[in-house]
C-alpha cells in the first residue's frame, strides 16, 4: 500500500475513534462503512469495479435482467436496425454478406439415414435417400410449400434468415392447407418479429408473458400471442390478439417455430444482428454523407464576376428555367452547377473558400471504424468491404475466420428452422404412404434415424484454386477428410451426383470418339505412313 494512502487510513481510523468516543452510535455506524469500503476496494474493485478511480468516476452504467435489457428496448433496435439497413451502405452489405455466405441460394437437404439403427444396407439406405430427396423436391421447389404461395423453400429460407438479421427474430407456422396438383398438405408462414407482442401492448407483471411469449411457472415456453395486424402499419383495423400453443395439447406437435439467438438466460426474444454497432454505423454514415456532399459542392468550380455599376436584365449565368432548378421556390437559396458563372453587384466581392475536400485522412479512418465494426460482427474488414488487398495469407486468414461464423449460423438456422420443417413434411409423407419408412411413427428412435439429414449451402470462396485442390487430394488420401465433404465444401455439389454425371458424360464421350474412328478415311495401298521420311 503506498505511503500516501496508508497515511489517509491511519489519519480516518484516528478520526473514527474520536467520534466514537464523543459519540459511540455514530461511530458504530462508521466502522460499519469502513469495513464496507474495505470489501469493496478489494478484487475487481481495485479495478472494472472501482468505486474512487478517476478513471471509472465518469461510468454511467446500470443493469437489469434480460427483461429491462432487452426485451423492453427490442422496438426501438428493430425500427433502427432495418433504418439502417436501408439507408447506411454498409449496414446493408453486412447483412447481404451474411445471406450471401450463410444462406446463398439455399441450404440443400441431403438424407443420411443412420441405416445402422435401422438395419439396413447400404444399397437400400441409399435408394431410400433418392427417394426422399425426390420426394422433398416435389414440394421444396414449389411455391406450394409457401402459405402465401410467393417462394419456394430456398427463398423461405433467406427470407427467414434476412428478417431475423433485421428484427432479432423471425416466427414461423406450419399450417395444413390442401393445394390441387400437390400431394402435401404442410405450408411455412412466417410472420414478422413485431407482431409476436403481448395483448394489449403490455407485459404482465408477474413476467407471464413478456414480448408475446407465455410461460408457465417452470419457464417452459408454452404459447406465442400474435397480434392479427402489423403494429406498425397505418390499418385501422381493431387490435386484436391470437393465442397459439407451442406445442399440441394431443398430438405434441409443434406449432410455432421461433427462429432466435439467445445472449442472456431467461431471454425470449432475440436482439437484431446490428444492435452493437447501431451508433456506430449510424455516425459512420452521417460523416460519409458530409464528407460526400462537401466533395460534391468542392467540384463544383464557379466564376465570379465583379462590376462598377449595376447593369439591367438577369445575372450572366441565371438564366435557368425552374424546371432545372432544385429549389425553384425558396428564394433565400443559391444553387450552384458545374462550371456556374455567377453575376456581382457593385460592392459585392466574392471570397474563395478552401473546404479542403475530398479528406485525406477519409479513408484511413473509415477503414479503422470498419474494423471496429467488423470485429463486433464477426465479418473480417477484408470481407465486409469486399477488400482483399493483403497477401494471400492474409486474406486466407480473413476468410477461415469468416467461415467459422459463417457455419456456426449455418448449423443454427438448419436446425432451429430447416431440419423443424423437414421433419414434419416426412412425417406428413409417411402418413401419406408415398416413402415407406417401418417404425417411424412407433419409435422416436427410429424416427430420428429416417430424419437424420445435412444441410448443405455455398461452397466457401477459394482463393489459390490450385493450391486448394491439391490440399483436399492430401485430406482424403490420409482419411481426414472425405470426397463429400470436399466436394461441398469446394463447390457446394454433390459427390454421388457428380459420379453419375461423369459416368454419363465419359460414355457419351466414348461414343463420339467411335464414331470418328469408324468415319475416318483409311490410307491408300502404298501411301506413306504419316511421319515418314520417303525411303
Amino acid at each position: 500500500m503506498p505511503w500516501e494512502v496508508r497515511t489517509i487510513s491511519i489519519f480516518s481510523r484516528a478520526v473514527d475513534g474520536i467520534v466514537a468516543a464523543v459519540n459511540p452510535e455514530k461511530g458504530l455506524r462508521r466502522m460499519a462503512a469502513r469495513q464496507k469500503m474495505d470489501i469493496l476496494n478489494s478484487g475487481y474493485g481495485n479495478y472494472g469495479a472501482s468505486q474512487y478511480k478517476k478513471s471509472m468516476a465518469g461510468w454511467l452504467y446500470s443493469g437489469g435482467s434480460a427483461r429491462e435489457d432487452i426485451e423492453d428496448n427490442l422496438d426501438v433496435l428493430r425500427q433502427r436496425s432495418r433504418d439502417l439497413y436501408m439507408g447506411v451502405p454498409l449496414a446493408t452489405g453486412a447483412i447481404k454478406t451474411m445471406r450471401t455466405n450463410v444462406v446463398g441460394r439455399g441450404l440443400r437437404l441431403k438424407p443420411t439415414i443412420d441405416r445402422e439403427v435401422l438395419g439396413m444396407d447400404t444399397e437400400t439406405a441409399h435408394a431410400l435417400e433418392r427417394q426422399i430427396e425426390r420426394e422433398w423436391a416435389l414440394w421444396a421447389d414449389s411455391p406450394d410449400c409457401d402459405a402465401a404461395r410467393v417462394d419456394n423453400f430456398c427463398e423461405l429460407q433467406q427470407l427467414a434468415f434476412m428478417s431475423w438479421l433485421m428484427s432479432g427474430d423471425c416466427l414461423a407456422l406450419m399450417p395444413m392447407k390442401p393445394r390441387k396438383g400437390q400431394p402435401y398438405d404442410l405450408r411455412v408462414r412466417l410472420i414478422e418479429a413485431d407482431r409476436l407482442s403481448s395483448p394489449g401492448g403490455y407485459d404482465t407483471i408477474d413476467d407471464h408473458i413478456i414480448g408475446g411469449v407465455e410461460t408457465d411457472s417452470t419457464g417452459e415456453v408454452v404459447a406465442y400471442h400474435f397480434s392479427k395486424y402489423h403494429p406498425l402499419s397505418y390499418s385501422a383495423a381493431p387490435a386484436e390478439w391470437v393465442r397459439v400453443p407451442a406445442y399440441g395439447e394431443k398430438s405434441g406437435r409443434r406449432n410455432v417455430i421461433h427462429i432466435m439467438t439467445r445472449e442472456r438466460i431467461d431471454q425470449r426474444r432475440g436482439v437484431p444482428f446490428l444492435a452493437p454497432v447501431i451508433e456506430a454505423l449510424k455516425q459512420l454514415g452521417r460523416y460519409t454523407d458530409a464528407e460526400l456532399v462537401a466533395a460534391v459542392v468542392n467540384g463544383l468550380y464557379a466564376v465570379f464576376i465583379e462590376k462598377q455599376s449595376p447593369e439591367d436584365g438577369p445575372p450572366i449565368g441565371s438564366n435557368v428555367s425552374e424546371e432545372d432548378q432544385v429549389d425553384a421556390e425558396d428564394e433565400t437559396t443559391i444553387e450552384l452547377a458545374p462550371g456556374a458563372v455567377i453575376d456581382l453587384n457593385e460592392g459585392e466581392k466574392a471570397n474563395g473558400v478552401a473546404p479542403g475536400r475530398p479528406n485525406s485522412n477519409f479513408s484511413g479512418f473509415v477503414e479503422a471504424i470498419c474494423r471496429q465494426i467488423g470485429s463486433a460482427l464477426e465479418i473480417p474488414y477484408e470481407l465486409l468491404l469486399k477488400t482483399f488487398t493483403a497477401s494471400y495469407s492474409a486474406s486466407r486468414g480473413a476468410l477461415e475466420e469468416a467461415w467459422k461464423m459463417f457455419r456456426m449460423y449455418r448449423t443454427w438456422l438448419a436446425t432451429d428452422f430447416c431440419q423443424v420443417v423437414y421433419e414434419e413434411w416426412l412425417a406428413e409423407a409417411v402418413a401419406k404412404g408415398r416413402i415407406a419408412a417401418p417404425g417411424f411413427f412407433s419409435d422416436p428412435l427410429y424416427k430420428k434415424a429416417y430424419s437424420r439429414a445435412e444441410w448443405n449451402g455455398p461452397a466457401r470462396g477459394i482463393l489459390n484454386p490450385v493450391q486448394e485442390v491439391s490440399a483436399a487430394e492430401k485430406r482424403v488420401k490420409n482419411g481426414f477428410s472425405t470426397r463429400q465433404s470436399e466436394t461441398m465444401e469446394m463447390t457446394g455439389s454433390d459427390f454421388y451426383a457428380n459420379v453419375e454425371q461423369l459416368k454419363q458424360e465419359e460414355s457419351k464421350l466414348k461414343e463420339v470418339s467411335n464414331i470418328a474412328t469408324e468415319q475416318k478415311p483409311a490410307p491408300a495401298a502404298g501411301a506413306e505412313p504419316p511421319g515418314g521420311n520417303g525411303k
